[in-house]
């Protein structure tokens, strides 16, 4: 009786755990460019699994969750304009009652600076939404840093 309970318990835990697992469809890389000395370009790249996507970073209000990039201050560096990025496919959202910009598959989004020691650190976060065809991840957030010489 005692075996087929820690059998039991044992089964439990082991179906809970695979349902528990947390996904994780989008992964981040960074990496930078020197354009010279004084810019470089900041390259932050999500790679999507096949079957979902991320927004884009114009999204209308009333919208789902736009990707958004927020870099720390610092005196090593400076942003110079806002992050670009590609086009985005567009489709339209029946739940938001409007069209919307994605990403999937994989996209590269691009933040110049300005170096003013000649080297920097460069750090920040970015805020996105996973979402697939039947279902939206909450909001997830990424920390990065990378150092150009």
């Amino acid at each position: 009786m005692k075996k087929i309970l820690i059998l039991v318990a044992l089964v439990m835990f082991s179906v809970t755990g695979t349902f528990a697992q947390i996904h994780k469809p989008v992964k981040w890389t960074v990496a930078s460019k020197k354009l010279n000395n004084k810019e470089a370009i900041i390259y932050v790249k999500a790679t999507i699994q096949n079957g979902w996507h991320i927004y884009s970073q114009h999204v209308k209000d009333g919208g789902p969750i736009p990707t958004s990039f927020n870099f720390s201050k610092a005196t090593d560096y400076a942003l110079v304009g806002n992050t670009a990025e590609p086009k985005p496919k567009i489709k339209h959202e029946e739940v938001f009652k409007m069209d919307v910009g994605y990403f999937t598959n994989e996209v590269i989004f691009q933040q110049k600076v300005s170096l003013t020691k000649g080297a920097a650190t460069v750090k920040g976060t970015v805020e996105w939404q996973a979402c697939d065809a039947s279902q939206c991840l909450p909001p997830d957030e990424y920390a990065f840093a990378i150092t150009v010489k």
